[in-house]
C-alpha cells in the first residue's frame, strides 16, 4: 500500500471516530505529519506535529525528562513513550504517535544499530505503548519504513480504543 492510501485510511478512520491526532518525531523529521497532511482536509484530524530532532527539543517541547534521556538514551522505548505522552500533554489531540531512531548512515552505537527505530503511541487517558523495529536499507528506506509503521500503529491504536 502506498503512503497516500495508508494516510487517507487513517484520516478517514479518525474522522469517523471523531478523534484528533498529534505526532512527535525525531528520526522521521516530520515525515509522519507530512504523509498525513499531504491529504486535503487533514486539518480536521491532524491537530499538530512536533519535530524534536535534538534532545533539547524533546525536553523543552515535549517534557521528556533529561534524566531519562541520560539514563537510557534518546533512541529507546522509554523515550518513545515519553514523547507520545508529551505530545498529548502539549496538544488537544486524542492520540499521539512518536518516532525516535537511527536512520543512518552514521549514529550507530553498540547495541543500537542503524535502522533501529522505536515508535510510541498513547491515547488520552491510556497508558503509552511502544514498538521496536530494526529496518533494513539506507536512510531513506529506514525513514519511509518508520512512517509506514507509525501509520499502522495509529490505525491499530484507534481500533483498540473505546468509542
Amino acid at each position: 500500500m502506498d503512503l497516500v492510501t495508508q494516510a487517507t485510511g487513517i484520516l478517514e478512520a479518525y474522522r469517523r471516530a471523531g478523534r484528533k491526532l498529534a505526532t512527535a518525531e525525531s528520526c522521521t523529521g516530520g515525515l509522519i505529519a507530512g504523509a498525513l497532511t499531504e491529504i486535503a482536509g487533514s486539518s480536521d484530524v491532524v491537530e499538530r506535529g512536533f519535530v524534536t530532532y535534538s534532545n533539547e527539543a524533546k525536553i523543552e517541547l515535549l517534557g521528556v525528562p533529561a534524566s531519562l534521556i541520560a539514563r537510557v538514551g534518546a533512541v529507546s522505548a522509554e523515550v518513545a513513550e515519553a514523547m507520545a505522552e508529551g505530545a498529548l500533554e502539549h496538544s488537544l489531540a486524542d492520540v499521539a504517535v512518536s518516532a525516535t531512531g537511527i536512520a543512518g548512515p552514521g549514529g550507530a552505537t553498540p547495541g543500537k544499530p542503524v535502522g533501529l527505530v522505536y515508535l510510541g503511541c498513547c491515547r488520552r487517558g491510556g497508558r503509552p505503548l511502544h514498538e521496536r523495529h530494526l529496518f533494513p536499507g539506507d536512510r531513506t528506506a529506514v525513514r519511509r519504513a518508520s512512517v509506514e509503521a507509525a501509520l499502522d500503529l495509529l490505525a491499530r491504536q484507534l481500533a483498540r480504543q473505546p468509542n
